[in-house]
């Protein structure tokens, strides 16, 4: 049995990532990882000309797109502190009986959200390049072909892209220790 021997200093090596900086994963390689992140729309509350024609416009958007690209979606838990916090400062500084028993129901709603791990469903288009030049001209393609479609989205931060990379190789799970040097 041949034993392969790690002569890297960090556990997570086996990872191509060199940093994360200006909303791009930059690889070892010099390729960047980047893209757009694309705010949720939901289309069945929408009149079914209205659906069909942002349906429409999502084929052609991602039909002009003629490059690789990786759609992805991630999970990332929903923080309610600070409206917890609001909440709990209006109950302190309301006297009304009715207010206040309505005030402490939606504090036990939260903190049921709160005890259930919700997560808010984000999704992504991401692709990988070199050239400068080439990543913004795409961002700015990808973002007006999906506002054609009647879509919000924007670049990716460096946050976005750190909850993309805990999803896939920490099962969701942010890491909030140091990394381990040898």
């Amino acid at each position: 049995m041949s034993q392969t021997k790690n002569s890297s200093k960090y556990t997570n090596s086996f990872v191509p990532v060199k940093s994360i900086t200006n909303g791009m994963i930059v690889l070892d390689n010099n390729k960047k990882v980047t893209g757009i992140k694309i705010i949720p729309r939901n289309l069945f509350i929408l009149e079914r000309t209205t659906q069909d024609a942002i349906i429409s416009n999502l084929k052609n958007a991602y039909n002009m797109i003629d490059y690789e690209f990786w759609v992805i979606s991630a999970d990332r838990p929903v923080d309610i502190n600070v409206y917890l916090s609001q909440l709990q400062l209006l109950f302190n500084s309301t006297q009304d009986q009715i207010k206040r028993k309505m005030i402490i129901e939606d504090i036990n709603k939260a903190n049921s959200f709160m005890n259930n791990n919700i997560v808010d469903t984000e999704y992504f288009l991401l692709f990988a390049e070199s050239d400068n030049e080439k990543i913004n001209k795409r961002i700015r393609q990808l973002i007006n072909s999906f506002a054609n479609a009647g879509l919000t989205s924007h670049q990716v931060t460096n946050d976005d892209l750190r909850i993309i990379l805990d999803n896939f190789l920490n099962g969701g799970q942010t890491t909030t220790f140091g990394g381990v040097i040898g």
